[in-house]
């Protein structure tokens, strides 16, 4: 009988997901059993500071790597939009599931919308991405940081800290507090992050282990995937940069929608390409250059300028 070993964050999201993936693989493979290598991330262990200052969403997956090239560990489950564009030699995603709900969730216990926030209002977000968005339409709120896991960040909610914070509503319906949800924002409004609402399985370059994760990759989330990762790598993206990138595929067509912004929401660039599915990587390539060419490459430059 194989046995996989799954490493693992051990926030409840974290883990939720990869006991996701242990019980796909189960039921899909007789003669497998599994078992999760919980593991304390730098980005888990850093919650007084923002994200952006400590080096980014990379911070949460540094350990899971290791354990994988130590081989202490046959795959790792994160969420797509906490991956870098690059990832170490030998490692690769193995698959990606279905993508989830990619929309932000705007909660709030006192206002039904984020349109209904009043001047001033307090909205926490962990977010450059989001704040960002919230802040180019309204910028009159105040945004605070929020930090800490899904329990964490609604009981600062609930104890009055905020008017409302957004959270991914994945994360929220796959934790089954999805009626905390009061607004799922429009994508018009709140463009997703890279790899939002998806689950992705890194691996090493194992024929042993891929044969494992083949059956559980999408065709559709992969070639989606694709393109906002191009878009994302050709920018250079990390938490220091306000970037956005979410595909779709209608009729055959893949269509991107991309953006970068200043945190203060004062300066975006927005824009959207489409094509073939199988041109993903092309489309994104393509549509980064589009908006680095109309002036997001020296926003880009000055925000990492300003990086610790």
């Amino acid at each position: 009988m194989t046995h996989l070993r799954i490493a693992t964050r051990q926030s409840a999201l974290a883990l939720w997901q990869a006991n996701h993936v242990a019980d796909l693989l189960r039921a899909r493979f007789n003669d497998l059993t599994v078992s999760l290598v919980p593991i304390t991330t730098t980005g888990d262990r850093i919650q007084d500071r923002p994200l952006s200052a400590v080096g980014g969403k990379g911070l949460f997956i540094k350990e899971l790597e290791v354990a994988l090239l130590a081989g202490d560990a046959d795959m790792a489950v994160h969420s797509m939009k906490d991956m870098p564009g690059l990832l170490p030699e030998r490692l690769i995603i193995g698959a990606v599931l279905p993508r989830a709900d990619p929309r932000d969730a705007f909660v709030s216990n006192r206002f039904a919308r984020f349109a209904d926030l009043p001047i001033n209002a307090r909205i926490g977000t962990s977010s450059l991405r989001r704040q960002s968005i919230l802040a180019a339409a309204r910028p009159d709120l105040q945004m605070v940081p929020l930090r800490g896991n899904v329990d964490t960040r609604l009981k600062k909610l609930d104890d009055g800290e905020f008017d409302a914070i957004v959270l991914a509503a994945a994360g929220l319906t796959r934790l089954g507090l999805g009626t905390r949800i009061t607004e799922a924002m429009d994508t018009t409004l709140a463009l997703p992050a890279v790899g939002q609402g998806v689950i992705g399985i890194e691996c090493l370059e194992d024929g042993r282990v891929l044969n494992y994760l083949n059956p559980l990759n999408d065709v559709d989330t992969t070639d989606c995937l694709r393109a906002e990762r191009a878009f994302s790598a050709r920018l250079e993206g990390s938490c220091s940069s306000p970037i956005a990138g979410f595909a779709v595929l209608k009729q055959g067509q893949l269509e991107l929608a991309g953006m970068v912004a200043h945190p203060n929401g004062r300066l975006v660039f927005r824009d959207h390409l489409k094509g073939r599915r199988q041109d993903a990587a092309s489309i994104g390539h393509t549509l980064a250059e589009r908006l680095l060419a109309a002036g997001a490459d020296s926003l880009l430059a000055e925000l990492r300028a300003q990086t610790p």
